[in-house]
């Protein structure tokens, strides 16, 4: 999943939490994490419900991909979020070499960044000399490169978070699909991936700030489309077989 950066402002009175934004971040991807678990699960089993009435094989190839999705998301969180840390590592070293190399110059970039946010050259000047007095990599990493050096991104946390988000929605469609009677398969399960798309839409919406309704309205009909399409290829092979 990838991921998304939420800005968090303290309020008058509050002390920043530098923890904060990286918590919401994974509070989201887990939210689509569990979207994607969702969708993918349920146009899976809605596929080979309407292929066969056999439970059996709706729990075999139900199962069988909320395995592979979560193994999937898990290895693909792996991958990407290492390949970031191995970034902001470099520009890490890159920046605490230039540090030790040529402190003037950086410290006059520094002060020209905080310049640029609208600060006087004088009070600009004194911010980054007190700010690299007290931490400088930490300074110039936040201010240049957008990085907290106490805060890297961990790929084990982003894979299991994935897999676990994954599971977790997997199996709503995966026990809709399974427990009622066989008339009702399908409705049920559509009923409810549709309440939990609503759920996880108006979820994403609210910690990015956005509207609610949008971000549902898209959620529900990506998940309805993929349904449909799903259950049709399946009714088509069904009857070919």
């Amino acid at each position: 999943m990838a991921e998304v950066g939420i800005e968090v402002v303290p309020h008058e009175g509050e002390e920043h939490d530098t923890g904060i934004g990286a918590r919401l971040n994974w509070l989201r991807a887990a939210v689509l994490g569990a979207n994607d678990g969702i969708v993918s699960t349920a146009g899976i089993v809605i596929g080979v419900a309407a292929a066969t009435s056999e439970r059996s094989a709706i729990m075999t190839a139900g199962v069988a991909g909320l395995a592979a999705g979560a193994m999937s998301m898990a290895a693909g969180e792996y991958v990407s979020v290492s390949t970031q840390r191995d970034t902001e590592k470099a520009l890490l070293a890159k920046e605490t070499r230039e540090l030790r190399e040529m402190p003037e110059e950086e410290l006059a970039e520094l002060a020209e960044i905080y310049e640029g946010k609208g600060l006087t050259p004088e009070l600009a000047h004194e911010v980054a000399v007190q700010l690299t007095s007290h931490d400088a990599l930490g300074a110039h990493a936040e201010a240049e490169l957008g990085i907290d050096p106490n805060e890297l991104t961990n790929p084990w946390h982003a894979a299991w978070a994935s897999m676990v988000a994954f599971t977790a929605g997997a199996l709503l469609p995966l026990v809709a699909i399974l427990l009622p009677p066989q008339g009702a398969r399908v409705t049920v399960t559509a009923l409810a991936v549709v309440a939990a798309l609503a759920g996880t839409g108006a979820v994403s919406a609210r910690l990015g700030g956005a509207p609610r309704r949008p971000a549902v309205l898209r959620n529900v009909a990506g998940g309805v489309l993929a349904m449909a399409v799903t259950y049709g290829i399946g009714a088509l092979v069904g009857t070919q077989l």
